[in-house]
C-alpha cells in the first residue's frame, strides 16, 4: 500500500498543536503580534525584496532530481539507486557545475532547465539541519545530533526554524524581524498556517488564492462604527489583542480587494494547486511592491511526496508540478519587473535514502534544494555525497546521506541577499557561527 503524507486536515490539526504547544497562538489571519526584546534593524529598507519558500511535505527523493552524469559517479549512483535508476530519456541535456562536472536534472523538470542554462537557477546540494559541521564517525558517536531526526513533524519545524533548538519562531519571520515591518501582507500563507513566518515581532497570515476576505456588509457607518470599537482600549490585553487582530484583518480585507484594478498578466500558470498558489504570490507581490520599498515573505507547500511505495510515477508527477509552477512564476516575476527583487526556493523536511525498500524510498537526512530568481547566481553549489552504503556520507546503511550544508548557510545566504547585516544573520540563525562560512554563494 502507497504511504502518502500531505498536509490534508488530520496533519494540519496534527501540527497546529505542535505549535500551539510550542507558544504559537493567533495563526492564521490577521494574527495577533507579539513584540520581540529588540528592534535589530536600525532603519527601514530603501528597496523592496521578496522570499517565496515553497515547502515540499513528506520529504522529496532529491536523489532523483538531479543525478550526477560522469562515468565514475553515474556508476555509483548505478550500484546504489536499485530499481529508481534513471538513465536516457528519462534524464535532460546535462549541465555543468563550475569545476565543469556534468549533471542532468529528472525529465519531468524540462521548463527549469533553461532557468539554468539562462542564470537563474541555483542547485544546493546535500543541505540539511545540522548544529554544527559533523561527521560520520561523530554522529555514530552521538556528537551534536538534530533532534529527533527522520520524524516528518520534527523535522519539518527544524526546516522552518533554521535551527534543531525550536523556540516558536521561523526563518523568514525572523528575518523580517530584522527589518522595521508592520505590513499585513508581509508574511502570508497561501496554503497553510507555517512556522516558517511568525517571528518575535511578525506574525503570517493565511490567505487563500483569489480570496478578499472582504465582510458582507461591511460598509459606510457599519464599517466605521466597528473600526470605533476596535480602537477603543479596554484595559484587558487580550481583548486588545483580538481587535488588533481584527483591525489587521479589516485592512487585509481591504488591500485585497484593490487587487481587481490590476491589469492581468499573460503569463499563464499551470491549473494545478502548486500553480494556483504563486498565481496568488505573485497578486500579493504585485499589491505590496507598487508602495514603495519594502519586505515580504511566503510560504507555498505541495505534499504527497512521502514516496514509500509506487514512487517512480508519483515523484515524475510531483517534479513536473514544481517545475512548471516555478518556471510559471519566475516568468510573471519578468513580467512585472520585479525578478531581481524575488527569490523562490525549495524546502522539504528530509531526502529519502539512496537505497530503495522496493518500489519505494523511506525517510533520509540531507537533500538538494532549488533556488530561482534574477537575483540568483545561476549554478550548482556544493558536493554530492559519496554514492557509497556504509560510506563516510551515509548515517547508516541505507544512503542517508549526513548534510554539508546547514540549513542555517541556506538560509543565510538568502538572508544576506534580503538585506540582513552579518550580526542580524547571527541573530536570525544562532547556531550559523559553527559553521566556516555563512554564505553559500547562490546570490549575487
Amino acid at each position: 500500500m502507497t504511504h502518502t503524507h500531505a498536509p490534508q486536515r488530520r496533519d494540519f490539526l496534527k501540527l497546529s498543536a505542535r505549535l500551539a504547544a510550542l507558544g504559537l497562538t493567533g495563526l492564521g489571519l490577521g494574527a495577533t503580534r507579539t513584540f520581540f526584546e529588540r528592534d535589530v534593524h536600525a532603519s527601514t529598507v530603501s528597496d523592496y525584496k521578496a522570499l517565496v519558500c515553497i515547502y515540499l511535505f513528506g520529504g522529496n527523493d532529491s536523489n532523483n532530481m538531479i543525478v550526477p552524469v560522469d562515468t565514475a559517479r553515474y556508476t555509483a549512483y548505478q550500484s546504489t539507486r536499485g530499481g529508481l535508476i534513471l538513465s536516457g530519456a528519462r534524464l535532460l541535456s546535462p549541465i555543468a557545475d563550475a569545476a565543469e562536472r556534468p549533471y542532468a536534472m529528472h525529465s519531468s523538470m524540462a521548463t527549469l532547465n533553461p532557468l539554468f542554462t539562462g542564470g537563474d537557477l541555483a542547485v544546493v546540494l546535500n543541505m540539511g539541519p545540522l548544529n554544527r559541521p559533523l561527521t560520520r564517525d561523530q554522529y555514530l558517536q552521538g556528537e551534536s545530533t538534530p533532534q529527533n531526526l527522520f520524524s516528518h513533524s520534527d523535522q519539518t519545524l527544524q526546516a522552518q526554524a533554521g535551527v534543531s533548538t525550536l523556540n516558536g519562531q521561523g526563518w523568514g519571520g525572523r528575518l523580517l524581524d530584522c527589518f522595521q515591518v508592520s505590513d499585513t501582507l508581509a508574511a502570508v500563507s497561501v496554503s497553510s498556517p507555517a512556522l516558517f513566518l511568525d517571528g518575535g515581532n511578525v506574525r503570517g497570515n493565511v490567505v487563500p488564492p483569489g480570496a478578499n476576505l472582504q465582510l458582507s456588509g461591511m460598509s459606510g457607518a457599519r464599517r466605521d462604527a466597528v473600526a470605533a470599537m476596535l480602537r477603543l482600549n479596554g484595559g484587558n490585553p487580550q481583548r486588545d489583542a483580538a481587535n488588533r487582530a481584527f483591525a489587521d484583518g479589516l485592512q487585509l480585507g481591504d488591500t485585497l480587494s484593490s487587487s481587481e484594478r490590476l491589469p492581468a498578466l499573460a503569463t499563464v500558470f499551470p491549473n494545478t494547486s502548486l500553480g494556483t498558489q504563486v498565481r496568488e504570490v505573485s497578486r500579493l507581490i504585485r499589491l505590496r511592491s507598487e508602495r514603495g520599498p519594502g519586505r515580504q515573505v511566503f510560504f507555498c507547500s505541495l505534499g504527497g511526496w512521502d514516496t514509500h511505495a509506487a514512487q517512480d510515477g508519483t515523484h515524475t508527477n510531483l517534479l513536473q508540478q514544481l517545475s512548471q509552477a516555478m518556471a510559471a512564476f519566475h516568468s510573471a516575476t519578468i513580467e512585472i519587473g520585479l525578478a531581481d527583487k524575488v527569490t523562490t526556493f525549495t524546502q522539504s523536511e528530509f531526502n529519502r535514502t539512496m537505497q530503495t525498500n522496493g518500489s519505494g524510498t523511506d525517510h533520509a537526512w540531507g537533500g538538494h534544494q532549488l533556488v530561482v530568481g534574477g537575483g540568483v547566481k545561476g549554478g550548482i553549489y556544493g558536493e554530492l555525497p559519496t554514492f557509497a552504503l556504509g560510506g563516510p556520507d551515509d548515517a547508516n546503511t541505507r544512503g542517508v546521506w549526513i548534510p554539508r550544508i546547514s540549513t542555517s548557510q541556506f538560509g543565510a545566504t538568502l538572508g544576506r541577499w534580503f538585506g540582513a547585516s552579518t550580526s542580524e544573520l547571527q541573530w536570525a540563525f544562532p547556531n550559523l557561527t559553527q559553521f566556516p562560512n555563512f554564505d553559500v554563494g547562490f546570490m549575487g
